[in-house]
């Protein structure tokens, strides 16, 4: 899988692919990811990249030119899934969501900044806008890690063991089931002797029963859905 992030500010992005499952995953070949700056499709001195809204009104708007030149040229040099634009007036970003984008070959991800992009980028570039909660942030690049996090996890071979996302929170609808490790008896706080007794169909039985149980306590409307 190739990832393309064009953002404002590339550098607040980098870190988090430089360690831990993210990393491996580059390092294995699973995802390349490529970062691009929108200042580097201006021409001018000023490398500006946002002007003033028409109309009046208060912040900045980035300008659909430098977006145009970048998302151009990418697809010159190949054939991409999706163009995403990282919004928070978007569609929610929810673990199906994540399950669906995971099956792509090449997506391209816009972070928004200031107050938004010009709306022609998103009425001919963009083939779908992703917000990851109803709230604003300064710009789009913390939604666009958080979105190649939960993507990035699912391809095959990125994870150590292939069947352990599968059995994480919403995967199945439900909230994940509790889980212990050792020891087994902390303190006097004891993980639930079933755990412990090899009895695997039981075992399973109880994880559903718990996660059902704490779908309902916590997040009742998973169900309703």
């Amino acid at each position: 899988m190739r990832i393309d992030i064009i953002s404002v500010v590339p550098d607040v992005l980098k870190s988090p692919f430089e360690a831990s499952i993210l990393k491996r995953a580059i390092e294995k070949g699973h995802v390349e990811i490529h970062f691009h700056d929108l200042r580097d499709y201006v021409t001018d001195n000023y490398r500006q990249i946002d002007d003033y809204q028409f109309g009046g009104g208060a912040g900045m708007v980035m300008m659909i030119e430098p977006i145009d030149k970048c998302i151009t040229h990418l697809k010159s040099e190949r054939d991409y899934d999706e163009v995403i634009y990282m919004t928070p007036d978007g569609e929610t970003l929810k673990q199906g969501m994540a399950n669906q984008i995971s099956l792509q070959k090449n997506i391209i991800i816009l972070c928004g900044h200031y107050k938004g992009v010009d709306q022609r980028v998103r009425d001919h570039f963009i083939t779908r806008e992703i917000s990851i909660g109803d709230y604003v942030l300064s710009g789009g690049e913390l939604g666009a890690l958080i979105l190649c996090d939960a993507v990035i996890r699912l391809l095959p071979g990125v994870l150590g063991n292939e069947t352990s996302a599968l059995t994480d929170s919403f995967q199945d609808g439900l909230l994940a089931p509790p889980i212990y490790t050792r020891p087994a008896d902390y303190k006097g706080w004891k993980v639930p002797e079933l755990l412990t007794s090899g009895n695997t169909p039981k075992i399973e039985e109880w994880r559903e029963d718990q996660a059902v149980k704490r779908t309902q306590e916590l997040r009742p409307d998973l169900l309703e859905d």
